[in-house]
């Protein structure tokens, strides 16, 4: 049995349940858009801001002064590497040079050349002893490349004390502002839930039902959703809170309004079958018949006995015989379907 609902009705109320459906939508990006953009009612705080500059500046410059001094220290010890490698080569050569020449003056045995032997030898000293001095040069460079390695070491120890004393700051200030931020979020989307629970319980059956709902499912995604990304390591406790206090809420609810509907039923079934006939409406009577169930407690009934024109669990009356045809009708029909008699009684 179907609905006393028109058809171009049931289109209508598809076509409002969309319009609800994208006014969430609209709401939800716009919501959206304004929960990631309050960030920057806040400055973004850096580590510099954080830094003693009394301290920090002088170290800095020391280090950078070291630095420069280690530059040069490795220029200046590349050059004598080169020297080095120069002066090693002009005394070997030199070396080589005097050997040829003492396997000659040993082959002619010739006695006049005994001062040039002297001066070959002093030439070899002299070149040996530049050799020597650039050594030692490096020697030096690299005892002093040393000093500055240690105190570039000491200097960064003093630099990142520095800066971990400003890191320490920064975390503190940047949990400050995460939860200045937190609240800025909490404070737009908490007031919109509690401001779409109050119209679900007092406007959803209004003409304007379709924003009511449309606004409803706005807020709930923009707290239990839209708000999870931007939560802090607290934020959960306040989202999953709110969400047992609402579930607390409305199971409160459904069970008062179970036990109040059971009361309404048992107080109804008391009542003469014509008056409980005449408090159901057409539509719904419709709708449960058509669900097999008894429009006046809502229990299970057989439609198919022909026999059955009372229900057996409340006794109020289901079936009649339409006055004008005798054919078998629903008690709260307005008109026979056979020949379209109007009800006897009101329906």
């Amino acid at each position: 049995m179907a609905s006393g609902r028109r058809l171009s009705e049931r289109w209508f109320t598809l076509v409002l349940w969309l319009v609800a459906f994208l006014f969430a939508w609209f709401l939800i990006g716009l919501g959206s858009l304004v929960v990631g953009d309050l960030p920057r009612v806040e400055h973004r705080y850096s580590l510099d801001q954080f830094l003693d500059a009394d301290q920090a500046r002088p170290a800095a410059e020391a280090l950078r002064e070291i630095r420069r001094e280690q530059a040069d220290s490795r220029r200046r010890a590349e050059q004598d590497q080169l020297a080095l490698a120069a002066a090693r080569a002009a005394s070997e050569a030199a070396q080589e040079t005097f050997a040829n020449w003492l396997k000659t003056r040993d082959a002619t045995q010739r006695v006049d050349q005994d001062p040039g032997l002297i001066a070959r030898t002093q030439q070899l000293d002299t070149l040996k002893s530049a050799e020597r001095a650039i050594e030692e040069r490096l020697e030096e460079r690299a005892s002093a490349q040393l000093a500055l390695s240690e105190r570039e070491d000491a200097q960064e120890r003093v630099e990142t004390e520095l800066r971990a004393t400003a890191q320490a700051k920064l975390d503190a200030a940047e949990r400050e502002q995460e939860l200045r931020v937190f609240g800025y979020r909490l404070a737009l989307t908490l007031p919109l839930l509690a401001l779409a629970g109050w119209l679900l319980l007092k406007r959803r059956r209004t003409r304007n039902w379709p924003f009511v709902w449309g606004f409803a499912f706005a807020a709930a995604f923009a707290f239990f959703v839209e708000l999870v990304p931007y939560l802090p390591s607290y934020g959960g406790y306040v989202q999953y809170g709110v969400g047992v206090i609402l579930t607390l809420v409305v199971g409160r609810a459904a069970i008062n309004a179970l036990q109040a509907y059971n009361a309404r039923q048992k107080a109804a079934e008391a009542r003469p079958n014509e008056e409980r006939r005449t408090e159901i409406a057409t539509d719904q009577a419709l709708l449960r018949l058509a669900k097999k169930v008894c429009p006046g407690c809502e229990r299970p009934i057989d439609l198919t006995n022909a026999e059955a024109n009372f229900c057996p669990h409340c006794g109020i009356g289901v079936f009649e015989r339409c006055p004008a045809c005798t054919r078998r009708k629903s008690t709260f029909e307005r008109f026979c379907y056979a020949c379209g008699t109007p009800a006897a009684g009101p329906a």
